[in-house]
């Protein structure tokens, strides 16, 4: 189906609100927002427009962008640039899911043109290096900008769309610019495992941790120093203005459009970068639900799954005995029992201990817990270390503990591209 038959709508206009920074400047002032938001916290978009796009001056410009890249009253950057005469917006890359969000998870919207603006859109899903940078070239751009709402865990594909747009840009000779959005986690850490570079895939590239705590423009700032180094792309990225390692999304004062169709509110982001990890086992990790990520479970799970795992005692959470009938994905149609996650306290609540702790407590107590049959589960966590330890009976604290050392480096490494406090 193509995507004019969608009835998609879109809101033309222009939209007041920035500051540019060459990678890794400072940010300049920038004048007071226009639009009907509210928000404390200013997006990359609302200071490039705010400086009327003086960065892009003289560039014919493509986005790589999706629903979340809105402005703070709700407009779509792209419908916002392409009546503005001071950019030259030519071309849309979209992501997973595509730009307009219509396909699901493992799926993309391929090559059509927009009908709310007649623009180019190409499709960037499943492409790197040379395949991708040809698709930059084709499209005529000079200046490719990435624009997306990340959900803060390495196995999330935008960061990785990020990472080989990068990429594919210094190939095609094309600059980069990033325009920043908040961590909806905070970044006040980064938790987890480190990839193992041997397991390198589309849900996490290279050597970061599970929940990495940066906002996009630190992560490209890191991509390309440490990973892109050979053939560094031409990277500029636009700050925020206002945001704090500290904040949840909902402080920000920004809307929240849900990045992916499984990622509906800023909730499911607190507990993702943990229980994604279920999508490596044979137990539904809650999509078909209207809570996924929070919804755990399976046929023939009972109360003692929520027991063993409230008998932890883990920070800022507790277990619901939940039961369930996912629409779609896993035991679609019929009822499952398992747990609800429920954080009481997200400051001090740690997603990824969680996910292992529930891990752990899900093989104990039900018979027919099993991995995905193809290790999946090795590459969600970046290792074969979670997998082969929970199998040897190992608790959650060693299982924790056997990643301390990676992560201790990451988070040193992690410092040097911080860009807020």
């Amino acid at each position: 189906m193509s995507l004019s038959r969608r009835g998609l709508l879109a809101a033309g206009g222009a939209v007041g609100a920035l500051a540019a920074t060459a990678a890794g400047t400072g940010a300049a002032s920038a004048a007071p927002a226009a639009g009907k938001g509210n928000s404390r916290v200013r997006t990359g978009f609302d200071r490039l427009a705010a400086d009327g796009y003086a960065l892009l001056k003289g560039e014919k410009v493509g986005v790589v962008t999706n629903p979340t890249g809105i402005t703070s009253d709700v407009r779509h950057i792209v419908d916002v640039m392409h009546p503005d005469e001071r950019v030259d917006l030519i071309a849309v890359f979209g992501p997973e899911h595509g730009f307009r969000g219509t396909a699901q998870a493992g799926g993309s919207e391929g090559r059509y043109d927009d009908p709310a603006t007649g623009l180019p859109v190409y499709d960037t899903y499943l492409k790197s290096g040379q395949p991708l940078a040809d698709v930059f070239t084709a499209s005529g751009v000079d200046t490719v900008v990435f624009d997306i709402q990340d959900a803060g865990a390495r196995f999330y594909t935008y960061i990785w769309t990020l990472y080989d747009c990068m990429e594919a840009a210094a190939l095609a000779g094309k600059r980069f610019v990033v325009l920043d959005r908040p961590n909806p986690v905070t970044g006040r850490a980064a938790l987890g495992p480190v990839l193992d570079p041997a397991f390198g895939t589309f849900v996490g590239r290279r050597e970061i941790a599970q929940a990495h705590g940066m906002t996009v423009t630190e992560l490209a700032l890191l991509f390309n120093a440490r990973f892109l180094a050979e053939r560094p792309v031409d990277l500029r990225i636009v700050k925020m203005s206002g945001w704090k390692r500290s904040d949840f999304f909902d402080t920000t004062g920004l809307p929240w459009v849900p990045p992916s169709p499984n990622m509906p509110t800023p909730d499911t982001a607190l507990v993702y970068s943990g229980t994604c990890l279920f999508e490596g086992t044979n137990l539904s990790e809650g999509r078909g639900t209207t809570r996924p990520f929070e919804l755990l479970g399976a046929e023939g799970i009972d109360h003692r799954w929520a027991a063993a795992a409230n008998a932890l005692d883990l920070p800022g959470v507790a277990f619901r005995e939940a039961y369930f009938a996912p629409t779609f994905s896993k035991f679609q149609g019929k009822t499952v029992g398992g747990v609800q996650v429920q954080v009481q306290d997200r400051e001090v609540f740690d997603p990824v201990r969680t996910g292992i702790a529930l891990l752990v407590t899900a093989k104990q107590t039900w018979s027919g817990f099993a991995w995905r049959a193809d290790n999946w589960i090795d590459k969600l966590t970046g290792n074969t270390r979670v997998r082969t330890m929970i199998d040897a009976g190992a608790d959650t604290d060693e299982v924790v503990g056997a990643w301390a050392q990676d992560l201790a480096a990451f988070r040193a490494v992690r410092k040097r591209y911080l860009q807020y406090r």
